[in-house]
């Protein structure tokens, strides 16, 4: 059942979401980004911060990325995968420590361990929220933007997790790039509603923490796909294909 309030904000904050087809031919310009989705923010129990039961939310996101990705793959269409990755004893403000280089937790889910060989996939290991600047090089390159220009992009759909938290600083980096041109010659930044997902914290569990705010996963979830599409993005509410 939706509580009042998420009501409520449904109402005031409306969100449109359209549908995105994609016809059967052999070429494409649209890239799938696929955000984080990895054990140790998808799988029970991975993590300082996995889920600790079930969550419906976060396995329809994983579902949908997968059966995503499978066609992309199937078709050798571009897809570009990040993975939540720190160094121990490095910190990431405020969040505890999560996704340790040589642990499970920073490992795509199993139902996307496959993409490690496929050739049209791009992988990158970030160590920041956002994956836009965890794409820099040292030599001042962005692994991201070399994807968009060599592969012609003129959109793409993003899917993964959190919704109001890495999913959003990226689609914001990335359509702030677009407007300075330096992702030419994208055009759309598409955000997949049903294919993102954010973590749940109640307001009453999260009082028994210090310093630690509630995290309401429904009201977050509108919230990030509101400012994305606040800042420019498209949201869709389904992704289908069509067949020649």
């Amino acid at each position: 059942m939706v509580s009042p309030a998420i009501e409520l904000l449904r109402k005031e904050l409306p969100v449109k979401q359209d549908s995105l087809i994609f016809s059967g031919d052999g070429s494409v310009d649209t890239g799938l980004v696929l955000v984080d989705i990895v054990n140790g923010f998808c799988t029970v129990g991975a993590g300082n911060l996995a889920p600790t039961k079930p969550d419906t939310q976060i396995e329809q996101m994983v579902a949908e990325s997968a059966r995503l990705a499978r066609v992309f793959c199937d078709k050798k269409w571009p897809v570009f995968a990040f993975i939540d990755y720190h160094r121990p004893g490095v910190p990431e403000p405020p969040y505890p420590p999560h996704c340790i280089a040589g642990t499970d937790e920073c490992k795509l889910v199993p139902e996307l361990e496959w993409l490690e060989g496929e050739q049209n996939v791009t992988i990158r290991r970030k160590d920041c929220i956002d994956g836009f600047i965890g794409s820099m090089e040292k030599d001042g390159s962005n692994v991201f933007v070399n994807w968009v220009k060599t592969n012609k992009l003129r959109a793409m759909l993003v899917v993964g997790i959190c919704t109001d938290i890495c999913v959003l600083d990226f689609v914001c980096s990335a359509l702030s790039a677009r407007n300075r041109g330096v992702l030419a010659p994208l055009q759309d930044v598409i955000v997949y509603s049903q294919a993102c997902a954010t973590f749940d914290l109640p307001l009453d569990v999260a009082e028994a923490i210090k310093d630690t705010i509630a995290h309401p996963q429904d009201l977050m979830h509108h919230v990030g796909l509101y400012m994305a599409q606040g800042r420019g993005a498209k949201v869709v509410s389904n992704v289908s294909f069509t067949t020649p």
